[in-house]
């Protein structure tokens, strides 16, 4: 059946769902926490062993947990389109990295904050934008009512320069993550008795690889020196969710707001991307290819009271945050908003059965995935295989079954030909509806700052 068959059929089975939602004076606070680059291993609720997270890992016991939740680019700035528009960023021309001054999310597509706000939501983004630096592309000018953060794709945790609180340039800065963690719960303590939306974007645990004294003091154990200074940002990571979640604890919003976490990709393992010493295991590959290593994300949403805490199995995709934070926000999604995420509230509930998408899909240039049930079909970067970091074409189509081979060890190709035409097929039909990009891939996947962000290439660490 066409793909596109399927997209009339979520938008309009996300409109019904959102009836069930939240009336206008019961709607829940709305926040989003996005870690960066943080591997699929590197928490305690995903079996880290070296690395201590109580804080996210308590999210986690409260939390829906998606065994099989996706992002829908392995890289930064798409996803994060995605994100925020509910849309596969390639609808709309998003399909690699922003790379100078006059690219960013297109200012044809409207945001989670723009829509948000027109039901009274006081909106704010701290942390990360890294979705175009031009005077039209900034966070005031996308949806966001409040701003703290920095422009571009990186920056240092310690240099203040760059760093902004609307469009006035900070003075000061202590590290980045403890600066994101007090600027969230001060926007959360100050909201209190409005509804609200934030989306909490940190830079842990991209590079540049620097931590704190204190926290690195507490990993002396782990012999490697960059997967040490990997272990103490994640420390401070964990921390500040803990602060966070703290923060709606203490001033009475716990029950309700809708809480999400994700990674915006996977970690960074392989040559040709900027490496911070993460884990993605059992996973292979690497952020910057359409392997699971690159795609498949710690994935969670609570909602206390409204979810029971449990672990759901069903491929889902961080585009259907949008529309589930919309429908229980009582907005109901309009066919020609052309939403692609689905409302995945009904389904944890136990509304509605069976997977939220008949097919989930990728496109990253010459690399592409989808996933039907537990299939998937995969034309990935082979610098996953060879290590070289040299350019080179993706890998020929190859088939796996996830289930019994999350891995991706054992392709199929050879021996059910049938589906993986049936698959390639699908996939054609869903890339043949797509934009072209609107600007091409870089050398390597950097996510430095564009030209026009106001802050220059991010400082060295400090001693």
């Amino acid at each position: 059946m066409h793909y596109r068959y399927f997209a009339i059929i979520a938008a309009l089975v996300s409109a019904s769902q959102a009836v069930h939602a939240a009336t206008p004076s019961e709607r829940p606070n709305i926040l989003f926490i996005v870690a960066d680059d943080m591997g699929y291993a590197d928490a305690g609720f995903q079996g880290c062993k070296d690395i201590v997270t109580p804080n996210i890992d308590a999210l986690a016991t409260a939390s829906v947990r998606f065994t099989s939740g996706y992002v829908s680019g392995p890289y930064c700035s798409p996803t994060r389109a995605g994100l925020l528009t509910g849309r596969y960023q390639q609808r709309f021309g998003h399909e690699f990295n922003v790379v100078g001054g006059t690219s960013g999310l297109p200012l044809t597509e409207t945001t989670l904050a723009d829509r948000l706000k027109t039901v009274g939501y006081h909106t704010g983004l701290v942390g990360k934008w890294h979705l175009g630096g031009l005077p039209a592309m900034v966070p005031q000018k996308r949806g966001f009512d409040d701003f703290y953060g920095f422009i571009g794709g990186e920056h240092s945790y310690t240099d203040y320069k760059g760093m902004l609180r609307g469009t006035t340039p900070e003075e000061t800065l202590d590290y980045t993550t403890d600066a994101f963690a007090r600027e969230a719960t001060a926007f959360i303590t100050k909201q209190k008795g409005n509804p609200w939306f934030l989306y909490l974007a940190f830079n842990a645990v991209h590079t540049p690889l620097q931590a704190t004294a204190e926290r690195l003091a507490t990993v002396t154990g782990i012999v490697n020196p960059e997967r040490r200074k990997y272990a103490a940002m994640m420390i401070a990571l964990d921390e500040a969710v803990g602060k966070v979640r703290q923060s709606l604890v203490d001033s009475g919003q716990e029950e309700n707001t809708l809480v999400c976490f994700i990674s915006d990709n996977g970690g960074p393992t392989m040559p040709g991307t900027t490496i911070n010493a993460s884990s993605n295991a059992p996973l292979r590959g690497s952020k910057r290819t359409t392997l699971e290593g690159g795609i498949r994300v710690p994935f969670l949403i609570s909602w206390k009271g409204k979810l029971t805490p449990k672990t759901y199995d069903q491929p889902t995709i961080q585009l259907d945050l949008n529309t589930t934070a919309l429908c229980a926000a009582g907005v109901a999604p309009k066919p020609d908003w052309k939403l692609d995420g689905i409302n995945l509230i009904p389904f944890l509930t136990g509304e509605k059965s069976g997977a939220p998408h008949d097919a989930l899909f990728w496109r990253l240039g010459g690399q592409m995935a989808i996933r039907v049930g537990d299939y998937k079909l995969v034309r990935y970067d082979q610098n996953a295989d060879t290590r070289t970091g040299r350019d080179q074409p993706p890998t020929p189509p190859r088939l796996y079954h996830l289930s019994d081979d999350i891995s991706e060890s054992h392709d199929l190709a050879s021996e059910q030909p049938e589906k993986l035409r049936e698959l390639q097929s699908k996939w054609d039909a869903w890339s043949a509806t797509l934009a072209k990009p609107l600007w091409g891939a870089s050398t390597t996947d950097s996510d430095g700052p564009e030209p026009s962000a106001p802050h220059k290439k991010s400082a060295k660490a400090k001693p």
